[in-house]
C-alpha cells in the first residue's frame, strides 16, 4: 500500500471556533491574604520576626509559615500575632478583607435579593 492513497479522517467541528480565552485570575487562599497582611504590617514597622514572634508568644519559624501562606492559623494565634503588630483581631481581619477585594475577580451574583457587602464577615 502507498503512502499517497492513505485515508485520513476529516473532523469538522460542530461549534464554531474562537480564540481561546486566557483563565480567569484565581482568588488568593484566605491564609495567603492574612499571611501578607501580617508580613506588610510586620515591615511597615521595621521588625523581625523574632521580636513579633516573641510579643506574640508564638515560635519564629510558625510566624514564618504564617506570613508565607503555609499554614493556616486559628483566631487565638491570628489575634496574638495581630496584638503583636498593635494592631486588634478585627483590624487584621478588615486589611486582609480589603486585599481580597482588591484581588477578587468580579463576580456577578444570580440571587436579585443578595445584597452588596462592604463588611466583614466571618462564619464560624
Amino acid at each position: 500500500m502507498s503512502t499517497q492513497g492513505r485515508n485520513e479522517a476529516r473532523v469538522i467541528p460542530l461549534r464554531p471556533q474562537s480564540a481561546p480565552q486566557p483563565p480567569a485570575p484565581k482568588e488568593p487562599l484566605w491564609r495567603d491574604v492574612v499571611g501578607g497582611v501580617l508580613r506588610r504590617e510586620r515591615l511597615a514597622q521595621e521588625r523581625t520576626l523574632k521580636d513579633v514572634s516573641e510579643a506574640a508568644r508564638i515560635s519564629m519559624p510558625y510566624l514564618s509559615e504564617l506570613e508565607r501562606g503555609r499554614k493556616e492559623a486559628s483566631s487565638e494565634v491570628l489575634a496574638a500575632a495581630a496584638h503583636a503588630l498593635g494592631l486588634g483581631l478585627g483590624d487584621l481581619l478588615s486589611l486582609a478583607q480589603d486585599d481580597l477585594v482588591r484581588h477578587a475577580p468580579i463576580r456577578r451574583s444570580h440571587s436579585r435579593s443578595a445584597a452588596p457587602t462592604n463588611g466583614l464577615c466571618l462564619a464560624a
